[in-house]
């Protein structure tokens, strides 16, 4: 029996390895298009391969998968972040959880996990052939399974054959990008993070987490967050939209009462000096400046009530406009791919060709920052490794 794994990236390691363990039989080609295996999990998480999550804090699956919780939700049954953790260790990655509930290996280096793949790729002789571009089913003939894991295709051209044997495509468009904001006096605060709520004004859109001030804009988990959920609507504003940051945690009669207790207890200093919010000082004399223009530099004993009222505006809802995606075309993710509606939700299996096979991004399934991708790739190639060899 042979196996095809079109794509050479990480759903296609984990799914060859694993249906290698399960078939030792099994003849198992992965098809690399690029001269470069796993170039996708060496630059994950700035190298260091935020490879699962904890979980800890997610209540459904919802918000962290914007497209594909139900599936996944079902396929977690099976195999889940706790499953892949266990894994990775039984595999000789030791694994480390940081307090934002992330996953990395510890020894904070990508290679850990590529290394671990490419030994046991050699140990299970599964044949590995890079520039390989698999552009229909006749460029894999003679397999008995066909398994695609292309990863995510922007401008849809690596889906095509796929649409040509009747596979629904979900129009694909970019995730997990940085927000380009033409507001010089913002951009020079680059290298401030503080954590913040942000959202899309007239939507249900937000997310909260650490946001990060750039030279060209926002960044940050909370931006990044934001932009995975709203992807497509996004995308069809032409990434030009109204965004909303909500700076503090507390609620606007709490602000106030903080606002009038500095005033009394520092009224000679200005307002600029010193904030109860604890914002660093160059983000708070921004927002000062920003809410009171011509009066950002009273004292607090000149505070009135109308500067009390703009300070807590643009505390709880400053907003700025998206000006496009950032210059560097870093998305990582793909919104979008094979629509669900087309495989078999408990194998993955196509409902169009028999014996064919979907796992990780080529799938309509993405989520947010912070490993989510990747455990979706790791249960979606076990679950169609469990399936062929279900199937023999």
């Amino acid at each position: 029996m042979k196996t095809a794994v079109v794509g050479g990236g990480a759903a296609g390691f984990f799914l060859a390895i694993n249906l290698k363990e399960m078939m030792p039989d099994m003849q198992v080609t992965i098809f690399e298009r690029s001269q470069h295996v796993l170039a996708k999990v060496e630059i994950s998480g700035g190298g260091r391969c935020n490879c699962t999550n904890s979980f800890e804090e997610v209540t459904d699956l919802s918000q962290v998968y914007p497209r594909g919780h139900r599936l996944l939700k079902r396929l977690f049954n099976n195999f889940d972040y706790r499953d892949a953790y266990r894994w990775f260790e039984d595999h000789g990655v030791p694994l480390v959880t940081q307090d934002d509930q992330c996953v990395f290996p510890q020894a904070q280096d990508s290679h850990a996990i590529i290394d671990c793949f490419l030994s046991l790729a050699r140990r299970y002789h599964i044949d590995i052939q890079k520039g390989c571009k698999v552009q229909s089913l006749e460029d894999v003939k003679g397999f008995d399974y066909v398994v695609v894991n292309t990863g995510g295709s922007p401008k849809g051209e690596g889906l095509r054959w796929l649409a040509a044997l009747g596979h629904e495509i979900e129009t694909p468009v970019p995730s997990l990008f940085t927000f380009a904001i033409h507001d010089k006096p913002l951009q020079s605060l680059m290298g401030v993070v503080t954590d913040v709520e942000t959202m899309i004004p007239g939507t249900k859109l937000r997310a909260n987490g650490p946001l990060l001030i750039t030279h060209w804009g926002l960044s940050g988990p909370a931006i990044l967050k934001l932009s995975s959920h709203a992807a497509r609507y996004l995308a069809e504003k032409n990434y030009q939209a109204p965004l909303a940051v909500r700076w503090v945690s507390l609620t606007d009669q709490e602000i106030t009462s903080l606002l009038y207790e500095q005033a009394a207890s520092q009224p000679k200093k200005q307002l600029t000096t010193y904030n109860p919010f604890g914002l660093q000082q160059r983000l708070w004399a921004y927002l000062v400046e920003k809410a009171l223009d011509a009066r950002h530099q009273i004292r607090w004993t000149e505070m009135n009530k109308k500067d009390v009222n703009r300070l807590v505006n643009v505390l709880l809802n400053d907003t700025y406009q998206i000006a496009g995606r950032a210059p560097f075309k870093e998305e990582f993710v793909t919104c979008g791919g094979v629509s669900l509606k087309a495989v078999n939700p408990s194998t993955l299996e196509s409902r169009h060709v028999p014996h064919l096979y979907f796992a990780g991004e080529v799938l309509d399934i993405d989520g947010i920052t912070g490993g989510f991708n990747f455990q979706a790739a790791w249960t979606t190639a076990f679950t169609v490794a469990c399936a062929i060899a279900d199937n023999r």
